[in-house]
């Protein structure tokens, strides 16, 4: 009985020196999206812009991974937006128009459908936390379309562009919506976006957390605390660049310093090209523009130990690629009730892979207007550039919205459209023009006639996917109802 006794003892001690040397279960990271409002491609300086100083956002690049043929679905706000969210195109999300509270009817009602599931609700269903700062502009009528109503646990800022009337600060929990500011000073809203993010990390470091801090600028009206204002020697967006940059290198040393670092993966881009005073680093076009400079921009990813430092991909990528690869990264199924267009690219993060798609699309409005692949780009639509015809030195353009300096309170002289040092040459806009992406990024030449079994290959995919596209406008679903 002793013996017996003694057999199991040590049965006992054997079963548990084996639980205590296996290896604890990793903590399931972190995932952080950084995007700025119409930073474009050649803004930073991990791109190649002469003048703009960048450091932090430099620091990340060569500490992470850098694309340099990432993509947005849509040259403009809200539809890039919502594909981030969801992993899907906008024309199979609803939203391929701009919500705005002071653009009519129609636009004050243009929300998400309640029907698409968004990344944020998705993390909180795997319990992490969940927060988001700063631009959200998928809709702003109801509770249910706001951004605690689609996942986030809170929320602090503009419900949509800082230039649409009336601009107010939200502060949004699951339990309250309190506006915390009107008129809103836009001068020091990159510092206060970045202090609640800050505060939103340092108060959820003890579980995992999904964060989207959407930045307000550089969509104008540009604005900056001063200061950083007349101290970059390169203009009023300069300055305003600079603002921004910090507030990345802030991030990233809360981290660091909260020992979160190998445990969070990092995500900085933009949600289409330039407007007014940024930089398409020689592309075409700018915001609104179906050429590369409305559609192409920066993507920077950082996790030390899972994405090698100084790597650069020149693989095909595109916004709704965040969507599979935030939830790869966090172990999360995607819904598999519906199309994501979405793949994971953290390979091209970590490697000279190939492009997950075969091709990408490119919006314009409600219809798809181009395609392209690692090195092709077929505007099947006539390029569209919207500012074509305001590029004259001197020539003025009003936005009925403001800078007005009372509703927007924009302290500063702004930008024009000639400011844009977009390319304004080329081949004259028509449809069917393809154009060599790697010999000519600037899109001058179009080579339809030298290359029609490109064209014809193109159009063919192009085809295949515009069966799905709605003839009338997107539709927007049934308005999501009150709480």
């Amino acid at each position: 009985m002793r013996k017996c006794l003694s057999s199991g003892a040590t049965l006992v001690l054997l079963l548990a020196s084996l639980c205590f040397s296996l290896p604890a279960a990793e903590p399931r990271p972190n995932v952080i999206i950084i995007l700025a409002d119409d930073l474009g491609y050649g803004d930073l300086g991990c791109y190649g812009h002469p003048k703009f100083k960048t450091p932090h956002l430099d620091r990340m690049a060569s500490e992470g991974a850098r694309l340099t043929q990432f993509n947005c679905p849509a040259p403009f706000c809200a539809p890039t937006r919502a594909a981030l969210m969801t992993g899907r195109y906008p024309f199979r999300c609803g939203m391929t128009a701009n919500p705005a509270p002071d653009g009519g009817l129609i636009a004050d009602a243009t929300a998400l459908p309640a029907s698409e599931i968004t990344l944020a609700q998705l993390f909180k269903q795997a319990g992490y936390a969940t927060g988001m700062v700063g631009k959200w502009h998928l809709g702003h009528k109801t509770p249910a379309q706001m951004p605690t109503g689609r996942g986030f646990d809170e929320y602090l800022g503009i419900l949509y562009s800082n230039d649409m009337r009336p601009v107010t600060l939200y502060d949004m929990a699951e339990d309250h919506v309190t506006v915390r500011e009107y008129p809103l000073v836009q001068a020091t809203l990159t510092r206060r976006y970045t202090e609640r993010a800050l505060h939103f990390i340092e108060r959820n470091k003890a579980k995992p957390f999904f964060l989207y801090f959407a930045h307000v600028m550089p969509h104008k009206p540009l604005a900056t605390a001063e200061k950083f204002y007349k101290q970059s020697g390169a203009g009023l967006y300069g300055d305003v660049l600079a603002d921004l940059d910090a507030s990345v290198g802030e991030v990233l040393a809360k981290l660091k310093s909260l020992g979160l670092d190998e445990r969070t993966l990092v995500i900085f881009t933009s949600d289409n090209g330039p407007w007014f005073g940024g930089s398409t680093g020689g592309l075409r076009g700018m915001k609104g523009s179906s050429y590369e400079g409305g559609y192409r921009v920066p993507c920077l990813a950082r996790w030390p130990g899972k994405i090698p430092a100084g790597h650069v991909s020149h693989s095909p990528a595109v916004m709704m690629d965040l969507f599979a690869t935030a939830l790869k990264a966090a172990s999360i199924a995607a819904p598999a009730d519906r199309v994501i267009d979405g793949r994971d690219i953290l390979p091209l993060f970590a490697s000279t892979g190939p492009s997950p798609h075969e091709a990408i699309f490119g919006h314009q409005g409600p219809l798809l207007a181009t395609i392209r692949d690692a090195r092709w780009k077929l505007h099947v639509l006539a390029p569209r550039d919207p500012f074509l015809n305001l590029d004259k030195p001197g020539q003025r353009w009003t936005d009925p919205r403001g800078p007005d300096g009372v509703t927007i309170l924009a302290p500063y002289e702004q930008y024009q459209p000639s400011d844009h040092p977009g390319l304004r040459t080329g081949a004259a806009s028509a449809a069917m023009q393809l154009f060599d992406l790697q010999a000519d990024a600037g899109e001058q030449k179009d080579v339809a006639a030298e290359h029609p079994e490109v064209v014809v290959r193109l159009k063919r995919l192009y085809d295949a996917t515009n069966q799905a596209v709605p003839t009338a406008p997107a539709p927007k679903g049934k308005a999501a109802t009150a709480k």
